[in-house]
């Protein structure tokens, strides 16, 4: 009975963080360092994200989250591995301090030792093991590879790493317990488990009353020739030891020649289950087995999807909440992490395009208090033959970088009377506590829909088209009756523009669903309108902006009055990369103009038929005219 109660008990100070602090894991954080790439970059500290631990998505476009410089004396960091602390709220990294694209393999002082409190803002220091214990570590040649374990009894978090020396060839485990501020270890680190053969890479785990010590191992003969290696085991029933080895390789490949290191074993969340991963580092992979007992893995290898190279590294299960933080400082998370309850999905940009996680074209934009509201169409992905839309998307920001997209408000099949199944162009707009959203299809007309809320959901508010071919009094072709853009004047008039090849203008009823008056044309010398018309005001004056010419630029005119006469002005923007079409919104937000526009440069699949929303800023000269936009790579965001 004393048994079962003392194996109950490890096991409920192991798992002390996940019950006691009800985390609800959804997906986990990878720390590693990278393996291609300039060499200089190589040797840093890198984290991904998945949501099923085995599709990974490099954060900060697999830049280094932390500079080597600011945390390593060396300058380069290796082997990271990642705890989530017994709280469950704090967080501690180990990483070797070895810079060897810079010294070599000969020698490494030591290791660093990180500690956090939210995932994002790490503090560092650099543990020199042979200068803070020169009588037993005079001599040393490696400090490899350091893990955290949390030592439930001693409420202490031990620190352990492989270490060899100059005269000596075998590779042991170190350990030490770490001070109370996880800056210094507490004591001189003593001897936790010799292989028989040596060691490096060691990984701890607890499961039923046992500790797991994975690592990669060798086995030599009568002449110490090393004639086999992979990922080993040894176990204990004591965190500090003694261990003991069990001769078997674990991984699939310890019976040929590729070479594997780095083993880390995780828990899946939700799952009895548990993941063996490790670096096949001569060809750049990284593959895991499975277990539910730690003994037996599946024989059969699975890889990592990955858009980076990882090498040696280790991972935690993260929150939603966490997922969330991390994508906000270093963007990049998967999107299915990003989503809350409500069905809402956060994301960063970083530069143009500033949507990069699907295909958005033709904006449309209004401001609310402190919040910009980006109104959208949804291009199909790469490789279109032809405009291929169903639906209209709404995102939101408060500072032009972090992004909220709400779930699909307002899809074509919404306006029963459409015969196109084509979602054109829209345009929203606030009037009376009210959301309207104008909006074209290919033929059929432009309809209008309502919502109570900016992000809808929107209801078509007439049951018919609003306008349709026949108004357009001076085309003949069939698509002339699209893109509308509306406008409320200072008096409280509001107007809605639109059309193709002939610009088409009406005034509205308060009501914001029918017209008050006649279909009028926009008409003036130099005017070559082709879409697009968006209206804006500032000082006064009466900005008509417009698609011009095929491939599109956009092309401007100024009025005194918004029926004109209008006097041309020239172009605003130019051809927008990649696409055909050019469709703009303009207007302020937080006391600066700003130009939004869409292109097809999200390469290698997009085109003109799957263009992608940018945002650059707009310049007015002294007399009011507009200055040419710089369409720009890194945009507005930063």
């Amino acid at each position: 009975m004393k048994a079962v109660y003392k194996i109950a008990f490890f096991t409920f100070l192991s798992v002390y963080n996940l019950v006691a602090q009800n985390k609800d894991f959804k997906g986990y954080l990878f720390a590693y360092f990278e393996g291609k790439g300039a060499a200089s970059q190589q040797e840093q500290l890198r984290f991904a994200v998945s949501d099923d631990a085995i599709n990974w998505k490099a954060l900060n476009n697999n830049e280094p989250i932390i500079p080597s410089k600011d945390i390593s004396n060396t300058e380069g960091i290796r082997d990271p591995h990642i705890l989530r602390g017994a709280d469950g709220n704090s967080f501690y990294m180990v990483a070797t301090d070895m810079n060897t694209k810079k010294n070599g393999w000969d020698y490494n002082p030591g290791i660093v030792l990180m500690h956090s409190k939210n995932l994002l803002d790490w503090k560092s220091s650099v543990i020199d093991i042979e200068k803070l214990y020169p009588k037993k570590f005079k001599d040393i040649k490696w400090v490899w590879a350091p893990q955290t374990f949390y030592d439930t009894k001693a409420k202490k978090y031990l620190v352990y790493f492989t270490v060899r020396f100059k005269y000596n060839e075998k590779l042991d485990f170190y350990a030490a317990y770490a001070n109370k501020d996880f800056t210094a270890l507490e004591s001189e680190p003593k001897l936790l488990y010799s292989a028989k053969d040596g060691a490096i890479d060691g990984d701890i785990i607890f499961k039923d009353g046992i500790y797991h010590l994975f690592y990669k191992g060798n086995t030599k003969d009568a002449n110490g020739k090393e004639i086999q290696n992979g990922i080993k085991q040894a176990t204990s029933k004591k965190l500090l030891g003694p261990y003991k080895e069990r001769f078997n390789y674990l991984d699939a490949y310890a019976n040929d020649k590729t070479g594997v290191e780095g083993s880390s074993v995780f828990k899946l969340n939700n799952s009895d289950e548990y993941i063996l991963m490790y670096d096949l580092y001569s060809s750049g992979r990284y593959e895991f087995q499975r277990s539910k007992d730690l003994y037996h893995f599946t024989e059969k290898t699975e890889s990592f999807t990955k858009d980076f190279f990882p090498r040696h590294g280790s991972v935690i299960s993260i929150t939603k909440e966490e997922a969330q933080r991390l994508n906000e400082k270093w963007g990049g998370v998967p999107q299915s992490l990003l989503l809350s309850k409500d069905g809402n999905y956060r994301f960063q940009s970083a530069g143009n395009p500033i949507i990069k996680h699907k295909y958005t074209a033709d904006p449309a934009a209004f401001v609310e208090k402190d919040t910009l509201w980006l109104f959208t169409g949804h291009d199909y992905e790469g490789g279109q033959k032809g405009y291929k839309l169903k639906d209209w998307l709404v995102f939101s920001t408060t500072d032009l970088k972090n992004w909220t997209e709400y779930p699909v408000p307002l899809k074509i099949e919404d306006f029963k009377w459409d015969k196109t199944n084509d979602a054109y162009a829209g345009h929203a707009i606030k009037r009376n506590g009210k959301y309207y959203w104008y909006i074209s299809t290919n033929g059929s007309g432009i309809g209008v829909a309502v919502a109570d809320r900016p992000q809808g959901p929107y209801k078509d508010a007439l049951g018919k088209p609003l306008l349709t071919n026949a108004d357009c009094f001076a085309s003949t072709h069939g698509w002339t009756c699209i893109d509308p853009a509306v406008f409320i004047d200072d008096d409280g008039q509001a107007w809605l523009f639109w059309g193709n090849g002939v610009c088409y203008y009406a005034k509205l009823k308060e009501n914001m669903i029918e017209l008050d008056g006649p279909v009028k044309k926009i008409d003036f010398e130099g005017l070559q309108f082709t879409e697009a018309p968006w209206v804006h005001k500032k000082n006064g004056k009466y900005y008509l902006s417009y698609a011009s010419g095929f491939p599109e630029k956009i092309a401007y005119a100024m009025a005194d009055s918004i029926e004109g006469p209008y006097v041309y002005k020239g172009i605003l923007n130019e051809i927008a990369g990649n696409s055909n079409t050019n469709h703009q919104a303009i207007l302020e937000f937080k006391g600066k103009p700003y130009f939004i526009y869409h292109n097809g440069a999200m390469q290698t699949i997009g085109s003109s038929y799957s263009r992608s929303v940018c945002i650059d800023k707009l310049e007015y000269n002294s007399d009011g005219t507009l200055k040419r936009v710089i369409m720009t790579s890194e945009g507005v965001s930063k």
